[in-house]
This record gives structure tokens, C-alpha cells and sequence, in this order.
């Protein structure tokens, strides 16, 4: 089988790095690569044509993939350059981006997005959402000690003792545990608020406080998601959260409600009671943000608090990004192609969950 593998159109990422490439180059596939996909991840031509791939333009790697990878949006006026039977894998956000979607559901080729895969046992290998909200999690917290205007470890000088910084994460998933874990390494003193109560434990493994608000609602079928609070509930928890997010250095905020607002935790008054230097990072501010003042890919500054609204920082990791989600891609790939792409089993639950529209007719031979 032939692949094609497409330059993003958008950010740095680049869906195949070399050693996958040298992988599955060993079972038997063939790769055609735009010219200079991987240069903003820092892998050059030579990378890959050292392992057997061949660069073209896009043009051709259209007309000759079989299977073509991409990470985010083909632009719509080259679907007609896509050949019919063609199958599409990337991750184009059908919850969110759901006019482009619907086109891609009447395109003549069959999509998958692997931001839609289930969140279930055997599937973890494919889970690009996890993968890629582990290094954001990371980097939000490396953001905020380079703007943070102090220590984040205690430390003790000849001039005496420089308190830790107090870091508040609100949202405890992928990315906010990680958070936790990276701003506990360098030192500082943390909690961490969700509403799930089910990873308090995890957030306390992790050397943090957890803060509790009692009566959440909880849904085991939500995939590990948060859901919709009462209205009781979110009162309660807002006086919680402004109580000690006007104590705190930093706050970082990864709450999310997959296709939804996220909902709104640090509002404009608790803004103005935390101290100047303080710093937000806002990982929801694509999705209408949890800071009251946040804005997507911007940093404002609120009488010297500064908010930083940037829901895709592993953007900054570019090659490591790349290797994540290249290598969740082989994982899928592995998964539907296991008895060869006209057996595809498109009636379990990972082909079900990211396939976007209907299985179009498949072109079998290159």
C-alpha cells in the first residue's frame, strides 16, 4: 500500500516522523511525502528519504496515496484533487469544526479523525487527544515559571529564605495531571481542583492537594470527561475556587466539555483579587475559556496579573508532538489494516467513533 503523508496546513506538526516511516516501511508499506512536511518539526527531506520515502509535491502525493495522512484541515478546494476511494485519516475536531466536517462527509473519500476515538482499553495506543494534552500540560507550566516573577522551589540564601510559588490546576485530566506532576518537580506547592472526585487520588499521588466541592455530578459514561454541574453545584464552586485562586502565584485551567463552552471557573473578580505578577494559563481558551478574560492564542495583562489563552501548547514541541501522534496513527493504522484495507472491520467501535460520514468505496490497488 501506498501512503501519502501531507504538510500540515495548519501548525508545526507533521503526521509521519522517520522511524515510524522506517517501521512500517518493514511490513510493507510505501510512503509518498509532500516536500518539507516535516521541516517545522524539525525533521528535514533527507530524514525520510534515508528511510525509503519518497518526497514529491502535493499534487502528487495526492494522486498517488492511497491512504493519505494529514494532521489537521485539507483546505476544501483540493478535495477535488483527493481520487475517489481515497481514505483520509487526520484530526479535523468534528465536534467543534462541524460545517467543515459535513463537507467531509460528502467528499467521495472516506475520512477517519482520530480525536474522536473512543476512550476505552484498546484504544489507548490511538489516543491522540491524550498524547498531545500530556506535553500542553507540561508546557503550561514551563509558560508560567518563565513569566512568574519569582521562584517556583523553596529557596534558602545568605539573605534568607524565598517562599515556593503556589500553583493552583484546575482540571485534572491528561493535562492537568501533568501539570501537577511538572510544577511538583520544580518545587512549587500544589492543588488541584476537578469535578470528578475519581481522581482524587491520582492528583494526591502526585504530591498536590485536591479541592473538594461536594455534590458533583458524575457520568461513567462520558469517557472520563467532566459534565454539566447544577447550578447549586457551580455557585459553590466558584466561591471555592475564587477563595483560593486569590492566593495563588499561578493557575493553570484545562477544563473542557468535549463540543461544548467550556465553562467559565476564574471570573473577572477573582482576577482582580490576585496579586500583580500572578499569571493564568488558560489550555481552554479555544473553546470560549475558563478565565473570564481570557483570549485564544493572546496574552493580556489585568492590572499586572498576566493571562495567557493558549489551548494548543504542545505546538511548542513540535517534534516530540510529531512522534506522539505519528505513532498514534500507526497504532490505527495497524488496527484497521490488520487483515488488509478491504476487510477493514468498520463495524467496531474505533472505525465507528472516528469515522466521519459513511465507509465510501475503497481503491483497493494504487
Amino acid at each position: 500500500m501506498k501512503i501519502g503523508v501531507l504538510k500540515a496546513y495548519e501548525g508545526s506538526l507533521v503526521a509521519l516522523v522517520p522511524s515510524i516511516a522506517a517501521k512500517m516501511a518493514k511490513e510493507g508499506y510505501e510512503f509518498i511525502m509532500e516536500k518539507g512536511a516535516g521541516t517545522n518539526a524539525f525533521f528535514t527531506d533527507g530524514d525520510y528519504e534515508a528511510e525509503g520515502v519518497r518526497v514529491a509535491d502535493r499534487e502528487t502525493v495526492f494522486r498517488e496515496g492511497q491512504l493519505i495522512l494529514a494532521d489537521t484541515k485539507i483546505p476544501e478546494s483540493e478535495f477535488p484533487m483527493i481520487s475517489s476511494g481515497t481514505i483520509v485519516v487526520g484530526r479535523f475536531n468534528p465536534l467543534v469544526e462541524k460545517a467543515y466536517c459535513e463537507k467531509l462527509e460528502k467528499a467521495p473519500f472516506t475520512v477517519f479523525s482520530l480525536d474522536t476515538v473512543p476512550r476505552s482499553s484498546i484504544a489507548q495506543s490511538m489516543d491522540i487527544l491524550s498524547s498531545l494534552a500530556s506535553l500542553s500540560g507540561y508546557m503550561a507550566v514551563l509558560s508560567a515559571a518563565n513569566r512568574f516573577p519569582g521562584y517556583f522551589p523553596m529557596m534558602t540564601t545568605a539573605a534568607g529564605t524565598v517562599p515556593p510559588a503556589k500553583v493552583m490546576v484546575v482540571g485534572a485530566g491528561v493535562a492537568g495531571l501533568q501539570a501537577i506532576a511538572t510544577a511538583r518537580r520544580l518545587g512549587a506547592v500544589v492543588e488541584a481542583f476537578d469535578v470528578r472526585t475519581a481522581v482524587k487520588e491520582e492528583v494526591q499521588s502526585l504530591g498536590a492537594r485536591f479541592i473538594e466541592v461536594e455534590g458533583s455530578t458524575e457520568d461513567k459514561g462520558a469517557g472520563g470527561y467532566a459534565v454539566e454541574q447544577s447550578e447549586a453545584y457551580i455557585s459553590r464552586q466558584k466561591e471555592l475556587i475564587h477563595e483560593r485562586a486569590s492566593k495563588s502565584d499561578v493557575i493553570i485551567t484545562t477544563a473542557n466539555i468535549p463540543g461544548r463552552k467550556a465553562p467559565l471557573l476564574i471570573e473577572q473578580a477573582t482576577v482582580a483579587a490576585m496579586r500583580p505578577g500572578s499569571v493564568i494559563i488558560d489550555m481552554a481558551a479555544v473553546s470560549g475559556g475558563n478565565c473570564a478574560l481570557s483570549k485564544d492564542q493572546q496574552e493580556v495583562d489585568v492590572n499586572g496579573v498576566r493571562i495567557i489563552g493558549n489551548s494548543a501548547l504542545f505546538q511548542q514541541l513540535p517534534r516530540e508532538a510529531s512522534r506522539l501522534y505519528s505513532t498514534n496513527l500507526y497504532h490505527f493504522l495497524k488496527f484497521i489494516l490488520k487483515d488488509g484495507i478491504e476487510n477493514m472491520p468498520f463495524t467496531h467501535e474505533i472505525v465507528q467513533k472516528t469515522l466521519i460520514g459513511e465507509l465510501k468505496a475503497i481503491k483497493v490497488a494504487s
